[in-house]
């Protein structure tokens, strides 16, 4: 054989291995472990595959020799260094000059980064295919409830429009993070910072900064977009020397699912503002139903005389800390 051959195979991952009618083997080039240390003299892969798998390999082995088409099959091996391995093998009929079955032809192939790789996109699909869903009914649950609320189909345009851009900003950050989620603090600043305020000066945060996950940092930016439309209307937002306390803390006290996360949205607002009517709109029934229900947790919306505040009570489950 063609020294280049070899070479060739090698840089490929491709072993070749020729056996003769008795599947005694003959010559091999590239073969690799764990191949290498399980045939025996009579060419079968003793101890290596489990006994379905060899059995299978030795009939296709068999079948060429005794019909001449060529046949295949693919076995996976449990590693005990690297996990599961799979290969692809070839059996191909080496006919003599008259047409005698002289012996067989095996190719192997590794393809287990191929399959780890389909592994993944599988996984990923899945994935894929869950959130979007979760996207979907979140969707559906804003239109029905900002359509309950709005007087006028301009208004539901209006309030509806914004509420997906904020869906769509806290999706942004949790697709850049490889779908781990998105810091709360920048997910806030993401949320306010779409009304053009001067978020430097006009937030001040205390606290922590937990990283949310993905289906926290969907509603727990949706919650702070209505906090802050309102907050630009009503509230600290609207005036240039304005101020919104946030504030994120770690309940002293255990709940059952684990440490409890408070976030907290404080501000001045002006007290013969529309705030001071306690109508039930989509804003407060986001900030008071939808949202804390998703989460699994608690929230409450008290607007006193000259103030806002928001907090909203969460279970570790959604948030992770560094």
């Amino acid at each position: 054989m063609n020294t280049a051959l070899p070479h060739a195979l090698r840089n490929a991952g491709i072993a070749v291995l020729y056996q003769d009618r008795q599947l005694r083997t003959v010559w091999s080039h590239n073969l690799q472990p764990p191949w290498s240390e399980a045939l025996q003299k009579d060419g079968k892969a003793v101890g290596l595959l489990p006994p379905q798998q060899a059995d299978r390999l030795d009939a296709a082995k068999q079948n060429v020799l005794a019909t001449g088409n060529p046949d295949g099959m693919e076995v996976s091996l449990a590693d005990p260094d690297s996990g599961m391995r799979w290969f692809e093998i070839w059996i191909d009929a080496d006919r003599g000059p008259r047409g005698r079955m002289k012996g067989v032809v095996i190719t192997v192939v590794e393809v287990t980064e191929q399959k780890r790789r389909e592994q993944t996109l599988k996984a990923l699909l899945r994935e894929v295919s869950h959130r979007s869903k979760n996207l979907l009914a979140i969707i559906q649950s804003i239109a029905s409830q900002t359509g309950r609320y709005s007087g006028s189909i301009d208004g539901f345009l209006v309030r509806f429009r914004g509420r997906l851009q904020s869906i769509s900003a806290s999706q942004d950050l949790v697709t850049s993070s490889n779908w781990r989620g998105a810091r709360f603090r920048e997910l806030a600043i993401g949320q306010i910072g779409r009304y053009s305020v001067d978020t430097a000066r006009a937030i001040s945060f205390s606290g922590r900064d937990p990283y949310l996950n993905p289906n926290a940092a969907l509603h727990v930016g949706l919650a702070i977009h209505e906090l802050a439309v309102n907050s630009v209307s009503y509230g600290a937002l609207s005036r240039s020397n304005g101020i919104v306390e946030i504030t994120a803390v770690i309940d002293g006290s255990e709940h059952e699912d684990g440490a409890v996360m408070t976030l907290q949205w404080t501000e001045a607002i002006d007290t013969t503002g529309d705030l001071q009517t306690r109508q039930k709109r989509f804003g407060s029934v986001a900030l008071e139903r939808v949202v804390p229900t998703a989460l699994g947790g608690s929230a409450e919306l008290e607007i006193g005389p000259g103030q806002l505040r928001y907090r909203l009570a969460m279970p570790s489950a959604n948030y992770e800390l560094d």
